[in-house]
């Protein structure tokens, strides 16, 4: 390989390097593969402030894209774009965007917007209809008990649980 192709490979290495996220494993539950903001996507691609808002389940688009900590979000529009920018910690989904109820029980399973529930001006999302249920048995205790185990196991992978 001649030198100025191995000064441009090093260069994309160092590119890529810096554009990894910057989390530990499984800190937040994203999608497989990366976006084209080169970071995987959170909350399914669902807009997280017209949930938050509006209570409604909007899908985002990758041309109103923001990334957050490593992890890209789609927003339905440009306004609800730069309402997340000016305060993520309002709209991001609790516990990494993992299951709430998974999460209080010391396990990482996939959230899904389609089963969600706002409490307290706060998102938790669930794996299924059959935990969303279960958590409204004891939403107060499931959300303790989730705050609880997050601080145990937010850097830890899931596979490892």
């Amino acid at each position: 390989m001649s030198f100025s192709k191995t000064l441009i490979a090093a260069a994309l290495l160092g590119v890529a390097t810096l554009s990894s996220p910057g989390f530990a494993a499984d800190e937040y539950n994203t999608s497989n593969g990366l976006t084209a903001a080169g970071a995987p996507l959170g909350m399914h691609g669902v807009d997280p402030v017209a949930f938050v808002d509006l209570g409604n389940r909007i899908d985002g688009a990758a041309n109103h894209t923001a990334v957050h900590d490593g992890v890209a979000y789609y927003f339905s529009s440009k306004e609800t774009m730069d309402t997340f920018t000016a305060d993520p910690a309002a709209y991001l989904p609790q516990n990494g965007g993992f299951c709430t109820f998974g999460v209080s029980v010391g396990k990482k399973f996939d959230g899904d917007p389609q089963y969600a529930a706002i409490v307290d001006d706060k998102l938790y999302l669930f794996l299924n209809e059959e935990i969303f249920r279960a958590f409204q048995k004891d939403e107060a205790g499931t959300i303790a008990k989730a705050e609880e185990n997050w601080k145990k196991i937010r850097t830890t992978a899931a596979k490892d649980l």
